[in-house]
């Protein structure tokens, strides 16, 4: 008959189960508290983050805002700009004694 292979001096193992199931509970337990802690902390991430965008959107809204009325007083004081040139302008030619008919045929 053939010899089995591996060793027969196996030492004896003493199974303790109550001490593993033990050990094996607390694992869980102590598992279960980190999750929870971690979940709290992303609730308060979550939160954070939203009010973060909130505040952000305000804040672009804010700039579009701004940003429209700077162009409107950009073209206000380039308009006034125009205006007061043209005035110049006229007054020039009033002064050099063209008549007021022969500036606006040069204008047209």
């Amino acid at each position: 008959m053939p010899r089995m292979k591996g060793s027969k001096n196996r030492p004896k193992t003493n199974n303790d189960y109550a001490s593993q199931v033990a050990e094996k509970q607390e694992t869980i337990a102590s598992l279960n508290t980190e999750i929870a802690s971690i979940q709290k902390a992303i609730e308060e991430q979550k939160n954070t983050l939203k009010e973060k965008k909130t505040a952000l959107k305000k804040a672009e809204k804010e700039v579009a805002s701004l940003e429209a009325k700077k162009a409107k007083a950009d073209a206000k004081a380039a308009e006034e700009a125009k205006k007061t040139e043209a005035e110049a302008v006229l007054k020039k030619l009033l002064a050099s004694g063209m008549s007021a008919d022969e500036i606006l045929e040069k204008l047209k």
